[in-house]
């Protein structure tokens, strides 16, 4: 089993990259938004799966451990294989992510490679009770839901949620504090002054 593999960028694709360990090129599988974190001819630690099929080895690639953490709980989900599941963190963050599940945002869920709506229920119900307060921010990063039409006040409504207050306490709080044009991250800021 290979833990993460440290080494030099010698070569980025768009779902994956090759990094030289003393001369051996590890192929590794990533999400879109690894591949353009990560730079040329530049040290790089990545922390690593190794899916193993009948007639195939493949390494699956993280910068941090949260992916990887979060990596390995999409794919205990019957349905959610290792490409599905980084194209989704290829979409979204690890936090928001388990803001998704937490809320059950089926919608944000959908956005990996064969993940349809029933996959994305299926995440949200098996993982729901697995994705703990410490996953989730405290509501600085938010789900960036894929219906943008919702808007900033449903995406607070979620980090509120989230955070443990009910739905009719976080409506309440922000119809109290909701001015056209505030931003998320504002809403949520006062919001939180008025519920606690």
């Amino acid at each position: 089993m290979i833990s993460y593999v440290k080494g030099t960028v010698a070569y980025i694709g768009n779902d994956c990259i090759v990094v030289d360990n003393n001369g051996i090129g590890y192929n590794i599988q990533v999400s879109s938004s690894t591949a353009s974190a990560v730079v040329m001819e530049k040290e790089v630690q990545i922390y690593t799966y190794m899916n193993v099929k009948e007639n195939e080895l493949s390494l699956f690639g993280f910068l941090t451990k949260e992916e990887l953490n979060m990596f390995n709980l999409l794919i205990s989900v019957n349905g959610v294989g290792p490409k599905s599941a980084v194209a989704m963190l290829g979409a979204l963050s690890p936090s928001q992510l388990a803001l998704a599940i937490a809320t059950e945002d089926i919608k944000a869920l959908s956005v990996g490679q064969g993940i349809g709506k029933k996959i994305a229920q299926r995440i949200a119900l098996e993982l729901k009770d697995k994705v703990g307060a410490d996953t989730i921010t405290t509501g600085i990063e938010f789900v960036q839901k894929v219906d943008v039409a919702t808007g900033e006040r449903a995406e607070a409504l979620s980090a509120l949620m989230a955070l443990g207050f009910t739905k009719n306490e976080a409506e309440n709080a922000i119809k109290a504090v909701f001015v056209n044009g505030m931003a998320t991250e504002e809403i949520i800021s006062k919001a939180l002054k008025v519920v606690k």
